[in-house]
């Protein structure tokens, strides 16, 4: 039922395929013998969206993000503002504005369109600086908290109990060579950097660049200091 699959059915039906239910949660594909060349524009990544925002809260910022559809990640931006920040959305921007220091929250994760198990270990990260005590539910994959070694190795207090993580906030993360054990987590290392003391350096970025094109560069673009190595 994810808004990728409904997407993706648009630009077959575009290309002569026959495809219908796509958001349901039965789809029917009628064979065709031929498709077509087309163009077509793909929709804008919500989870790279969930990305930027959460960097933005960990770093108390305050950033417009454009190319964005606000309906498709709704549960993430419901959780930032419980966390304390302030959003403004228009149809394809979000606006928003992180307090000094985020407030902890509880999570879920389930399927669409609750929320996304994609932003499970950005929010990890980004609520192991907030104030207080937050703990996140893992329901849709096993073994997704291959991260937390890493973030435990910047200071982050996580203890994980089955498919349980419990955050204590600290004041801050402190910069070291870390690794990213998978594309998510990887982002969440970059996340726990971007407002930690010293220098972070992360490992195995190759994990990171299959999900998120130029990353580095976009967030240079808004105030950040990465040095991708070759």
């Amino acid at each position: 039922m994810e808004p990728e699959i409904i997407d993706l059915q648009n630009f077959l039906n575009k290309m002569g395929a026959k495809i219908e239910g796509a958001g349901t949660n039965t789809i029917k594909i009628t064979g065709v013998k031929k498709l077509k060349d087309v163009s077509y524009n793909i929709m804008p990544d919500r989870i790279e969206a969930g990305t930027f925002l959460c960097a933005a809260a960990v770093t108390s910022g305050n950033i417009k993000l454009n190319n964005v559809l606000p309906s498709h990640i709704e549960p993430v931006i419901n959780k930032l503002e419980e966390c304390g920040c302030k959003f403004e959305t228009n149809k394809n921007s979000i606006i928003i504005d992180s307090p000094k220091r985020l407030k902890s929250v509880d999570i879920k994760t389930m399927p669409y369109p609750g929320f996304p198990t994609d932003m499970q270990s950005v929010f990890a990260s980004m609520l192991s600086t907030a104030k207080g005590t937050s703990i996140i539910v893992e329901n849709i994959f096993e073994n997704r908290y291959r991260y937390v070694n890493e973030l435990k190795k910047m200071g982050a207090k996580i203890n994980i109990e089955g498919k349980i993580a419990v955050i204590k906030g600290v004041r801050r993360l402190s910069g070291t060579a870390v690794n990213a054990t998978d594309l998510r987590g990887g982002a969440a290392i970059v996340i726990a950097g971007l407002s930690a003391k010293g220098k972070t350096k992360v490992n195995n970025i190759e994990y990171i660049l299959r999900g998120y094109e130029n990353l580095e560069k976009k967030l240079n673009n808004i105030g950040a200091n990465i040095i991708k190595e070759r």
